[in-house]
């Protein structure tokens, strides 16, 4: 059993929003994270968070139109994301890790969700 699942990936036109979700199973984690692949290309990070501080940090590509939220009781994360880009297009996968640094390498995370596809038409 995974520790985190992540969903909400869907189709979009472009401007529009899609909300993905990712859930802890049984714990939370100090950070848990957004990362981003498109076919060809390598897993780019989009954002993440200390849980238990809140602190936010997102990549430059998708600041100011994505968002990263919690929510303690469902032990959820969420990643809204609005004005969408087709370069958006991608599957998105929620990632975690134990240490309480946000990092943007894949590397340094330890969990993984199976990932959630988001397409955005022109």
């Amino acid at each position: 059993q995974v520790p985190v699942v992540e969903s909400g990936g869907g189709y979009v036109q472009a401007g529009g929003s899609l909300r993905l979700s990712c859930v802890a199973s049984g714990r939370t984690f100090n950070v848990m994270g957004w990362f981003r692949q498109a076919p060809g290309k390598e897993r780019e990070f989009v954002g993440a968070m200390n849980w238990y501080s809140g602190g936010i940090y997102y990549d430059t590509d998708v600041q100011g139109r994505f968002t990263i939220s919690k929510d303690n009781a469902k032990n959820t994360m969420y990643l809204q994301m609005t004005s969408l880009k087709p370069e958006d297009t991608a599957v998105y996968y929620c990632a975690a890790r134990n240490g309480g640094d946000i990092h943007y390498l894949a590397e340094k995370y330890d969990y993984w969700g199976q990932g959630t596809q988001v397409t955005v038409s022109s």
